[in-house]
């Protein structure tokens, strides 16, 4: 009998695809459109007289993006690669193009999109997805440079700087910070040398330093974050409503639906601040149930890594590294901010807040990531 059984478990088929990283994925959007919808409510009614503009939005969105991914998943990986280089030559395009008056639509200050209504896109969003596909493929072709010579990495970061100023004319510091950290997260899981790494990371956070400090509403920003409570009605506003949400909420917070920072009080609620509605209404257990699903979606994602490596598929490991480390940064700075363990920052949370460019290039990520992980698979069954 006993043989029969391990018979039978042979039998059974491998899955294409890693469960806990899907279980991760889905957990993750269904709590993010629940807690958007209860975030936007109020806004949505008040703004728009329709209470569920927002859901009925951001499921478009989200179908929108499965019907790209559909398409993406099917694309193998090596072909990224191969047009890594005509993708960020694109990707400049656009940036460059955002900064032209008539082209770029600029809202609330900051020309971030091009088109205008329901066909804008912010074009940042698609500069961290074809940055981590671009260095990808660099750190393959030159591991050897960046594990042995200071040229490896001063190469892409001449290409690093030019995203960065293009950016930063938007102005969007916030997505700036994510981009070069990922990249320079990517350099080390490469190989770089120790010192080499220490003193590129020293430039950067000098170099952003100076960048933060040298516009007045980014020292504004700063300052407000380091005492948020010295000017609670103009400069700390944001954090000192958040971080009222965040007192609310206590253990298990005030129930779904239930929260007052929402109701006008709280600016961004539905997109920056998402974090501190979950925190008032679900309590201390959402927070951490939502910080455990990012934790292992992250981890999945460099396990998918680490497999590709495994298997010799170094630049599709590469690929799951930056989009890992990406995930983790963005996130990370989104729960920091509304906490206010980091100073204010313009980033959405990762497939939970509402916002339409987000949402279309994340799918897109995990299209990408499931592929990998596809191609893995076959590769362990000999397929190919």
């Amino acid at each position: 009998m006993r043989s029969i059984a391990a018979a039978r478990k042979t039998m059974v088929a491998p899955a294409f695809y890693d469960k806990w990283f899907v279980l991760a994925v889905l957990s993750i959007v269904g709590i993010g459109l629940l807690m958007m919808t209860s975030a936007s409510i109020v806004v949505s009614d008040k703004q728009l007289h329709q209470p569920f503009y927002f859901l009925f939005k951001q499921l478009v969105l989200l179908t929108l993006g499965t019907f790209i991914g559909s398409f993406i998943i099917q694309i193998e990986i090596i072909n990224w690669d191969k047009f890594s280089g005509y993708l960020l030559v694109g990707v400049l395009f656009l940036l460059s193009l955002v900064l032209i008056p008539g082209i770029g639509h600029s809202v609330n200050g900051s020309a971030r999109w091009i088109g205008y209504g329901p066909l804008s896109f912010q074009v940042s969003e698609l500069t961290k997805f074809i940055m981590v596909i671009y260095m990808a493929g660099y750190l393959v072709r030159r591991n050897h440079e960046i594990k042995l010579k200071l040229s490896g990495f001063l190469k892409p970061m001449l290409i690093l700087s030019t995203v960065a100023i293009l950016l930063l004319r938007e102005p969007d510091f916030g997505a700036t910070v994510v981009v070069t950290a990922t990249i320079l997260g990517m350099m080390f899981l490469a190989g770089m040398r120790l010192r080499h790494f220490v003193s590129l990371f020293a430039l950067v956070i000098s170099a952003l330093a100076l960048v933060a400090v040298s516009a007045p509403y980014r020292l504004a920003r700063l300052t407000s974050f380091l005492d948020p409570w010295a000017r609670p009605f103009d400069t700390g506003y944001q954090l000192t409503q958040s971080l009222i949400a965040f007192g609310r909420g206590g253990w298990l917070g005030v129930g779904l639906g239930k929260s007052i920072q929402k109701m006008f009080y709280l600016p961004e609620a539905h997109t920056d601040f998402l974090f501190a509605v979950i925190a008032e209404e679900l309590g201390l257990a959402g927070v951490l149930a939502v910080i455990a699903l990012f934790v292992l979606l992250v981890w999945r994602i460099f396990l998918i890594g680490k497999e590709a490596q495994r298997l010799d598929k170094h630049y599709a490991g590469f690929v799951a590294y930056g989009f890992g480390l990406w995930i983790a940064i963005q996130f990370t700075v989104s729960i920091g901010v509304n906490s206010g363990l980091l100073p204010t920052k313009g980033l959405t949370l990762p497939f939970m807040s509402y916002g339409g460019s987000s949402l279309l290039v994340n799918c897109i990520v995990i299209a990408v990531l499931l592929r990998i992980d596809y191609e893995n698979r076959l590769a362990v069954l000999g397929v190919r």
